[in-house]
């Protein structure tokens, strides 16, 4: 049959909507997820805990630096004393047992002249032997000049007092002892100065629990004074 001479011819455009569209090329695979790590028995991810820190350390002073007349004398009069020296700041570091003497020495001696405890403090590194660091800050009104002197303790060994030499370390040993348990000896007055006198335990060892002591543990602190009346009429009985 011949074509229809009255029909206009197809437009290019519109035969190329006639033609079937070609097919897509298929998608990229997704990449896979990454593997989870593998679960501990009780079903969470055993994550390996960091070792507990040791205490700071103590750098020595560098080669060249000019150690004070003070801690030079020190070193002669307290035998196994070391040095510190961090930030432009001198640490010495003294044995336990001769804590007041390095303490007179320090006070008395005119080139040091220490003639104010200005704090005394701890801190507690539980991994370590000696796992008390106890800290008197020094200073000296006549010369203007300031030092620390550390001592390194054991959880139960005894420290002896320097409040014959510096009245002021008398409060501030109390506060040591009632929050850490340094066992100072020689104190005219040892004992709890923040917490009552029937507190459990040392509130700033790192070993201390959290919520404080177990069967004195409650919500309400009325509970907790109405158990301590209530030992306390105990006792009048």
């Amino acid at each position: 049959m011949a074509d229809d001479p009255q029909k206009p011819p197809t437009p290019p455009e519109a035969a190329a909507a006639d033609k079937p569209a070609a097919p897509k090329p298929p998608a990229a695979p997704k990449p896979a997820p990454a593997a989870k790590p593998a679960a501990a028995a009780g079903g969470e991810a055993h994550v390996p805990k960091a070792a507990p820190p040791t205490g700071p350390p103590d750098p020595p002073p560098p080669a060249d630096a000019v150690v004070p007349a003070f801690i030079t004398s020190l070193q002669q009069a307290v035998s196994g004393t070391t040095l510190s020296l961090y930030l432009g700041d001198w640490t010495v570091i003294v044995p336990a047992a001769q804590v007041v003497e390095a303490a007179t020495h320090l006070r008395d001696a005119p080139e040091a002249a220490f003639d104010y405890c200005s704090d005394l403090t701890a801190t507690d590194w539980p991994p370590r032997a000696e796992r008390f660091d106890v800290i008197y800050c020094l200073y000296s009104t006549r010369h203007r000049h300031r030092v620390r002197m550390k001592v390194k303790l054991a959880e139960n060994q005894p420290l002896a007092s320097v409040t014959g030499v510096w009245s002021a370390a008398n409060w501030l040993e109390r506060e040591v002892f009632d929050m850490f348990g340094v066992n100072f000896t020689g104190h005219p007055d040892r004992r709890r100065i923040l917490m009552p006198d029937d507190w459990q335990g040392y509130p700033q060892r790192k070993d201390y629990p959290l919520e404080g002591p177990g069967e004195l543990l409650m919500e309400n602190p009325i509970d907790w004074l109405k158990l301590r009346q209530a030992r306390e009429e105990a006792d009048i009985e």
